[in-house]
């Protein structure tokens, strides 16, 4: 699974949706509720202070006695509380309290405020309420009596309901985490499922399954694109198959006329044979034509017989008739049939043998040679090596070379790479002649450009026998 797929991106969006809104929602009413809590004990308390230091009114005289401040702590405590009551330097109640009351607290409640305070003491949670008790005067005047009093409440069951509060708000994060991941699987598949279907049809398509369609679900737009693709596949399965149909008919006419053309063809190269005996005694236009009659008969031999072995190819009926052979013989053979002993330079060691087809291979060695012959510039070179399994035939002329345009149309049937040239004296069929005959053994021809300049085509063939 890819790190940055959709899967992996839908999974993460809605996670951290559902996690920010569940850990928002949480913590709002998280915060709302421990303020509740805490608010109801601080005000339920400050009332207990409160209720009872009015029930201890009238207080008596003034300097309180340590009687007067024992009763007021003593009403002031329960099983709950803790009291402690300061007037001065006098002190009465749970003594260690003290240690618990900070001077702001002091200030607050000697201002005349009923103020508190969340302390720890030793772990535990503790709230410190107190309060200042006033006299009353004759004629209904207060003034303070400079006592103060102090209760202290246990907060343990409080932030034990906190804490019950943040597990809960944490188990709801968790919960939501795990259903937007299940939410998110649910949406991933039912997005990623016509996509990774689409994905499959159109490398079908791109391999040549041109029936390759997948199945329109719903209404949207994932459904709208793959009715898209549908009819876009129909449109170039119907457009391919006329441009086959076409091909064929185009391959096959070729292949008839090529054929229907060799009678005449054989009766013209007759004609041409005996005129070219008589074409030296004719002088003026009549040599001339005679002349021109013969070369032009003798490339429409060429053409046609070069039309016919590519039917051939394309019609699947191309064989092998191979045998074991001394490369060098063969391809020495080769040019000693066609004059160009004296035109090549060979490096051809005897020795390396192959089990091939000659025939075929002197059509690759005569195309190459040729090509390089007409279209390069002398010296022609051939090495013949062998590596492995293989053996490797070089053909090198020392001409101008292939520009980087040509060189992926050299193969190509009927190529010019001079398109000002309108004919040459090949038929524009010999180099992809040779190609189809070097893959028709398991081979291959490559062309490319020597260091030096000119252009170099290399020939591969398997040594092993090959099925025919």
């Amino acid at each position: 699974m890819k790190l940055g797929g959709l899967r992996n991106r839908l999974l993460l969006a809605f996670s951290l949706l559902v996690v920010i809104t569940a850990a928002t929602v949480a913590g709002v009413n998280y915060a709302q509720s421990r303020t509740v809590i805490l608010q109801q004990a601080q005000d339920a308390t400050a009332r207990v202070l409160v209720d009872k230091a009015t029930a201890l009114y009238p207080l008596g005289p003034l300097p309180p006695g340590d009687g007067t401040l024992d009763r007021i702590s003593g009403e002031l405590s329960d099983r709950d509380l803790s009291s402690l009551v300061l007037y001065e330097d006098q002190t009465s109640g749970n003594t260690q309290l003290r240690s618990l009351i900070s001077p702001e607290l002091r200030e607050r409640v000697r201002s005349g405020t009923v103020a508190w305070q969340r302390v720890d003491s030793d772990g535990t949670p503790m709230l410190v309420v107190g309060t200042r008790f006033t006299v009353q005067l004759p004629g209904g005047q207060q003034r303070a009596s400079g006592i103060e009093a102090y209760i202290a409440r246990d907060m343990t069951p409080e932030a034990r309901s906190i804490d019950e509060l943040a597990t809960r708000a944490w188990l709801l994060g968790g919960l939501a985490l795990v259903f937007a991941i299940g939410l998110a699987l649910l949406a991933a598949r039912g997005v990623l499922r016509p996509v990774r279907e689409l994905g499959d049809a159109a490398q079908r398509l791109g391999a040549g399954d041109l029936r390759a369609r997948v199945e329109v679900r719903g209404t949207d737009e994932l459904a709208g694109v793959a009715r898209t693709f549908n009819e876009t596949a129909e449109a170039l399965e119907r457009h391919v198959g006329e441009l086959k149909r076409m091909e064929a008919d185009a391959r096959r006419f070729v292949a008839d006329v090529s054929h229907e053309l060799r009678t005449p063809l054989a009766a013209m190269t007759a004609v041409a044979d005996v005129l070219e005996q008589e074409a030296p005694r004719l002088s003026g236009d009549a040599g001339r034509a005679a002349r021109m009659t013969i070369e032009e008969t003798h490339h429409l031999t060429r053409l046609v017989n070069d039309l016919i072995e590519v039917s051939r190819f394309d019609a699947g009926a191309a064989a092998l008739a191979p045998e074991e052979v001394d490369v060098a013989e063969v391809v020495t053979a080769s040019l000693r049939i066609r004059g160009w002993l004296g035109e090549v330079e060979g490096e051809l060691p005897a020795g390396i043998f192959a089990v091939l087809d000659p025939r075929r291979l002197d059509v690759i060695v005569a195309n190459l040679v040729g090509n390089a012959l007409r279209h390069g510039e002398k010296p022609v070179s051939l090495r013949l090596s062998e590596t492995g399994e293989r053996i490797t035939l070089e053909v090198t002329d020392h001409g101008p070379g292939l520009a980087p345009e040509v060189l992926p149309h050299v193969f190509d049937r009927f190529y010019k790479a001079d398109s000002a040239r309108a004919r040459s004296g090949g038929s524009g069929l010999g180099l992809a002649i040779a190609r189809e005959n070097a893959l028709l053994h398991g081979g291959s021809l490559i062309a490319g450009n020597g260091v030096d300049g000119g252009a170099v085509f290399t020939l591969r063939l398997p040594r092993q026998e090959v099925s025919a």
